[in-house]
């Protein structure tokens, strides 16, 4: 029996319809896959990627148990503390064996638990300074990321980890009687990155940090170029607080945050890095604005999309920060989305002020101390 012309017809055009889908489909598809390969051949960034999202995910689960959050106040979220502590922990950590990963994952989340110990220790006298003045606390953290760099990527871990801490802390409100809760969170943050670090195996070959500055550069200069990149940093940061201290800035934190970390081994290298900082930033936030409407209806999509862009966050960082600039400013927008902070300006300031760092950055790496690149036989 001859079928009917007509369903012939549609059953021919939706063959021609379905070919053209796949198509289509196939074209973003393998140009993804060979970005992957030509980005991270191997996979091994892509591993590491995993692994940083794994560790916050065990560190914030972790920190919600009743019988671990029972001993902490309840105005400390446990559970966010140690999930920063752990993911911040993994991108400092570069090591290639499971021996010493995990021995440096336990030093740099000890370190940002210090970091966040100091501050609640110091803050409270500096509060007779106004309201930024516990902000000045994060001065001596934005010093220690530039300075510990001559310690190599170790030291650098932890000048971070100690800053992160600090900013953690001065995020949180914490206090004196938070002090457990630190090292609790501490505790969970080690025991979260360590995990993932030991599963993934020593085929996993993290990338130096000597790939995410520009490096100390060489030079006949009276202090040394990690000790000048520290001086660096904090006298942006201290601009900073004196601005927010006398014209108010809303999200000043992010400002010091940005200034602190695009000062590089040389004045050529800040300028570079501001620039793709910048550019990132111009482009992820953007990116996050308009994934907001979802953030209230979607929250699961929201943070697999958060999860991805971590993702690729670990496998641009070495050579393209811009794209990592751009991945995170995606990933802290839509992040403070679905934990219900929807407002605009609020989001909008967080973005101009990281700007507003980055350019602080820029104008005391050419102005303070500045590092210049000799070349060799000058």
């Amino acid at each position: 029996m001859n079928d009917d012309p007509q369903a012939g017809a549609r059953r021919q055009a939706s063959s021609v319809y379905a070919g053209s889908i796949r198509r289509c489909l196939e074209r973003p598809v393998r140009a993804t896959f060979e970005w992957l390969e030509r980005v991270d051949p191997g996979t091994h960034r892509r591993v590491k990627g995993l692994r940083l999202v794994t560790a916050y995910g065990i560190a914030a689960a972790l920190g919600t148990l009743q019988d671990i959050a029972h001993s902490v106040p309840s105005s400390v979220s446990l559970g966010t503390l140690a999930a920063s502590f752990a993911l911040w922990a993994s991108v400092s950590e570069a090591n290639t064996t499971r021996a010493e990963s995990s021995r440096d994952l336990l030093l740099l989340c000890i370190a940002a638990a210090l970091g966040a110990a100091f501050f609640v220790v110091v803050s409270g006298p500096l509060q007779i300074a106004g309201h930024a003045g516990p902000e000045l606390t994060l001065v001596s953290g934005a010093f220690l990321v530039g300075y510990l760099k001559r310690f190599g990527v170790l030291g650098a871990g932890i000048g971070s980890q100690i800053y992160i801490g600090e900013l953690l802390a001065y995020g949180a409100h914490l206090g004196l009687s938070d002090l457990r809760a630190i090292a609790i969170a501490a505790a969970i943050a080690a025991l979260s990155s360590i995990v993932p670090r030991v599963l993934s195996g020593p085929a996993e070959r993290p990338v130096s940090l000597a790939a995410l500055s520009a490096g100390p550069a060489p030079g006949h200069q009276r202090w040394s170029p990690e000790f000048c990149m520290g001086l660096q940093a904090a006298t942006g940061a201290l601009i900073i607080v004196v601005l927010n201290n006398r014209v108010g800035l809303l999200e000043s934190a992010w400002a010091i945050t940005a200034c602190t970390y695009v000062v590089a081994g040389s004045a050529s290298g800040t300028i570079q890095r501001v620039r793709r900082r910048i550019f990132g930033t111009l482009v992820g936030v953007p990116l996050g604005l308009a994934c907001l409407p979802l953030a209230a209806h979607m929250p699961l999509l929201i943070w697999a999309a958060a999860a991805l862009a971590m993702i690729v966050y670990a496998m641009a960082l070495p050579e393209r920060y811009d794209i990592a600039c751009g991945a995170f400013a995606f990933t802290l927008i839509i992040t403070l989305a679905v934990s219900g902070v929807h407002s605009i300006p609020l989001l909008t300031a967080r973005a101009w002020e990281t700007l507003l760092g980055g350019a602080l950055g820029l104008l005391t790496a050419m102005f303070v101390f500045p590092i210049r690149r000799v070349e060799p036989g000058h």
